[in-house]
């Protein structure tokens, strides 16, 4: 089934839930690395997804409440976003397709301050990343490959 090519410059909405954490999510914008333009932009070809970056998000969990910060990424593609048969340069075409897995890495992480009544120092989060998703949005409504 076709759909339509993601381009350059085109946005990654996050979904805010992270597993346990809930984060304050920023849209993505996607660089593209394809010859072929569409309306004069590059089209995103499989691999430039993981130069999608977005730091500075704030987070928190339920124990961990004092806010820390990440950064939001790709972690994999859908099969459904990815040409079957369509290439460029020897590569998959990015497609807008259903939901894409999404990794949120703790640059610093959230807090506990349940400690700080007692007389102690807040506990940090030990977890370093937490797994989410998310999704496409094209400015592309003319184009589709399979």
């Amino acid at each position: 089934m076709s759909d339509f090519i993601i381009q350059e410059n085109d946005q990654v909405i996050f979904i805010p839930a992270f597993g346990a954490a809930i984060v304050t999510v920023q849209p993505g914008i996607m660089k593209a690395t394809g010859k072929p333009t569409l309306g004069g932009k590059k089209i995103c070809l499989v691999g430039d997804e993981a130069q999608l970056s977005v730091p500075g998000c704030p987070y928190m969990t339920p124990q961990y409440s004092i806010p820390g910060v990440g950064t939001l990424k790709i972690e994999k593609l859908a099969g459904n976003q990815q040409s079957k048969k369509t290439k460029s340069g020897g590569k998959k075409i990015i497609l807008k397709g259903m939901m894409l897995k999404a990794k949120f890495e703790v640059q610093s992480p959230a807090q506990d301050p349940s400690p700080v009544a007692s007389g102690g120092s807040p506990i940090p989060d030990g977890t370093p990343s937490y797994s989410g998703q998310g999704s496409f949005v094209t400015t592309n409504i003319k184009f589709k490959v399979s």
